[in-house]
């Protein structure tokens, strides 16, 4: 079964409090024959449309083609958060990168929210981010590194968050501390979406949607494949995420796709006021993370469990709705309006999987739960790749992204059993 059918009807966005808040556009016909282009971006998500802009702004002849609609995937579908970091700290790319790539990282990381900020249009993008801890030695880890941030780089925009601060931006007793970061904040994802896409239009981006890719060819240039028709493309970037591992063979056993899921509750009228009263996202500890914010009409977004394989669970109202219950125990019974999934991809070391497979071809992806700002940044040196080096592309095709136990073929049944466990610890609180 192909992720892109197991879940949803082919052309279709789920049914989501993001479809129903947005404006969407008209759809794009398929590709059908052949076309010649500079540029062939393969999926029309934050990393394929921020491709597709800069490399046309910059006066490349540039071909979208999606397998369903532009935003269809995670892009259209996540919680919204804008991360001004990558999944890790600063402290762990030290080690990891040394001291003076980390600075870039970091610099890198910041400039990645700023460029998403930039692109927002009305997608209504508000600023700032909490990280809530659950267990005081969580807390202790946590300032330790707000105080890293600040002491050598000189970071103003992050601060620590002892119990009762996180409890007053939160509206939650479920926390010990945290921190707050400014340089990040939450927008509405699939109106994103469609930002991205009405400015890639603007450019002279051609985008063809229900247009399923199955082979790339390498050569000078490259063939890409569709049902219906073909590109030869002097450059080609893979932009598929968690939906298409198969069309590069190095990031099969590099990145594996998962399930995530939201709920939206019916408007929180007085039952909402102290919850997230500075309009400011959050996302906890666990290692099965939960995160939330507010919409424009007074509903909270929540998000919570994950699955692994094809199929999204039954009730996803149900499976959300108890970790939503445990933060805010004074929501219990509310009615969930709405309900749905979506999948992302992740990598081993948590850090984006950028790389070249062909000397032509390029492709990014395992964001794990980075990619609002990340994919946005990714796109954008992409694009920069295609016709000269890029230093920031560099960078992050650097960090680590080692394979997953048993590679392609069995890492979804051994993570699986690793993440069973990290859950039942998330449970436990251990």
């Amino acid at each position: 079964m192909n992720l892109l059918d197991a879940n949803d009807r082919r052309g279709t966005y789920p049914d989501s409090w993001y479809t129903a808040t947005a404006d969407p556009l008209d759809p794009f016909d398929p590709l059908r024959g052949e076309m010649r282009a500079d540029l062939c971006v393969i999926g029309g998500g934050y990393t394929g449309l921020s491709a597709a802009l800069h490399a046309a702004r910059a006066g490349q002849r540039v071909v979208i083609l999606e397998a369903q609609r532009v935003g269809f995937g995670a892009s259209g579908r996540n919680g919204g958060q804008v991360g001004a970091a990558f999944n890790a700290s600063q402290q762990e790319l030290e080690k990891t990168c040394g001291m003076d790539d980390a600075r870039k990282l970091f610099e890198l990381a910041r400039a990645a929210a700023a460029l998403t900020r930039e692109l927002a249009g009305d997608a209504g993008y508000k600023p700032g981010v909490i990280h809530a801890d659950r267990f005081d030695l969580e807390v202790s880890d946590t300032h330790a590194g707000v105080a890293h941030l600040q002491d050598r780089y000189g970071c103003t925009q992050t601060r620590a968050l002892d119990r009762d601060a996180v409890r007053a931006l939160t509206g939650s007793n479920s926390y010990a501390g945290g921190a707050l970061d400014m340089a990040g904040g939450h927008l509405h994802p699939l109106r994103y979406v469609f930002s991205l896409a009405r400015a890639c239009i603007a450019a002279g981006v051609r985008i063809f949607e229900t247009t399923r890719v199955h082979d790339i060819t390498d050569g000078s240039p490259a063939t890409v494949r569709s049902d219906q028709g073909r590109v030869s493309a002097d450059h080609v970037i893979i932009a598929t995420n968690g939906y298409g591992t198969g069309l590069s063979r190095s990031s099969r056993a590099r990145v594996m796709p998962i399930n995530n899921f939201i709920v939206a509750t019916e408007p929180l009228g007085d039952r909402g006021l102290s919850i997230l009263n500075q309009d400011h996202c959050a996302y906890d500890s666990r290692f099965v993370v939960n995160y939330y914010r507010k919409s424009e009409d007074g509903r909270l977004l929540f998000g919570g469990g994950e699955s692994y394989g094809y199929r999204f669970p039954k009730d996803i109202a149900s499976l959300v709705r108890k970790p939503l219950e445990q933060t805010f125990p004074n929501l219990k019974g509310l009615k969930l309006d709405y309900a749905w999934g979506g999948t992302l991809a992740i990598t081993m070391s948590r850090l984006p999987y950028v790389a070249r497979p062909a000397p032509n071809v390029l492709i990014a992806s395992g964001y794990s739960g980075t990619g609002v700002a990340m994919a946005t940044m990714a796109g954008k040196l992409m694009a920069e790749a295609t016709v000269a080096q890029s230093e920031g592309l560099a960078l992050l095709s650097s960090l680590p992204t080692p394979r997953f136990p048993g590679g392609g073929a069995f890492r979804s049944p051994l993570l699986a059993l690793a993440m069973s466990w990290y859950a039942l610890r998330d449970r436990i609180g251990i």
